[in-house]
């Protein structure tokens, strides 16, 4: 993966380093307790497993934390429920978004780029929604200047631009897109410029991260809508690896914007950029549950399990990939 400036990040650490292993003992965690569950069609017990594992070494932490995104609220969940505190009590304040089990679909089938998320950032780094809110999403590779594409331009606009800032034709230019029913029109669109569309049923952070980083995925731009916790992990990996992304919350019923006012979002119309969707010092983990093109999958040992982790910091721009054998 290559790596880029990212702006924002010319301040002082405030997360200890030493915080950025104990985040991959997390992932690694719930990622080991999630496969136990591949390709055994509970998609539920899958993500029950990961979220039960990730509580519990959280809590091993040495850390002031909340949870600001999550499952879902705290009377739709036990564990890992939005407001939530987690941690021993001491050390930082830090704000942490999860998605315990990102493709649990993709678990219960055995099939490529589940992985295990978290993100921890600064007290009020990190954007809060609602487990069940959608967002419109557009991202690109950081080698483009700023402004090339934009969330409020047609999808035929924005591959246009796209393929002019890079100097080739559109044909050359792949587009990575949800295959969701409600992407029916856009994905029409896209083909009908001549652009290539590369279709994922579930990895909606992978999907992002694999859009802006074109040297070695071959994708060029992300579009289409998605979870919006989903979107706010992704921007924290974006911090720490560059790359361009902007989100536009979908607050579609009168529920979802009284709790949006609730969480402190008041203009539901607010285009956000990467740095303010996760702001301040950042740390992303990600560990593989499924085999895919980002990380590898757990492999079970008859006396070791092994791990692939990647893990992230936005002020140094540091990215490592640590690969991992724990004893059984």
């Amino acid at each position: 993966m290559k790596l880029s400036k990212v702006e924002g990040t010319k301040t002082p650490a405030n997360l200890h380093r030493s915080l950025t292993l104990e985040l991959v003992r997390v992932t690694e965690r719930a990622a080991i307790a999630a496969a136990e569950w591949r390709g055994k069609g509970d998609e539920k017990a899958a993500d029950d497993a990961a979220v039960q594992a990730m509580k519990a070494e959280l809590d091993t932490v040495a850390i002031s934390g909340r949870i600001v995104i999550g499952e879902g609220e705290q009377h739709e969940c036990d564990d890992l429920y939005i407001g939530q505190a987690v941690g021993l009590g001491s050390g930082p304040e830090v704000d942490i978004a999860v998605d315990p089990l990102e493709g649990v679909t993709l678990c219960a089938k055995n099939q490529p780029d589940s992985i295990v998320v978290l993100a921890m950032a600064e007290r009020g780094g990190l954007l809060n929604v609602a487990r069940n809110v959608y967002m419109h999403k557009i991202a690109i590779g950081a080698e483009y200047p700023r402004g090339t594409v934009n969330i409020d331009w047609t999808a035929t606009e924005n591959v246009n631009a796209l393929a002019k800032a890079k100097g080739v034709p559109l044909s050359e230019i792949t587009a990575i897109v949800l295959d969701r029913p409600r992407h029916a029109a856009l994905i029409e669109e896209l083909r009908g410029t001549g652009v290539a569309v590369k279709l994922i049923s579930d990895g909606d952070i992978a999907g992002v991260i694999h859009a802006v980083s074109t040297e070695d995925t071959g994708i060029d731009i992300y579009l289409g809508s998605g979870g919006a916790p989903e979107g706010v992990l992704a921007a924290a990996a974006l911090r720490c690896i560059g790359g361009q992304m902007q989100g536009k919350l979908i607050l579609d019923t009168p529920e979802k914007r009284a709790r949006a006012v609730e969480m402190g979002i008041i203009d539901a119309n607010r285009i956000y950029d990467v740095t303010e969707l996760a702001a301040g010092d950042v740390l992303v983990a990600a560990t593989g549950v499924t085999d895919g093109t980002l990380l590898d999958g757990i492999r079970l040992r008859r006396r070791s399990v092994e791990t692939s982790t990647v893990v992230m910091r936005s002020w140094s721009q540091t990215v490592r990939w640590i690969k991992a054998r724990h004893a059984r």
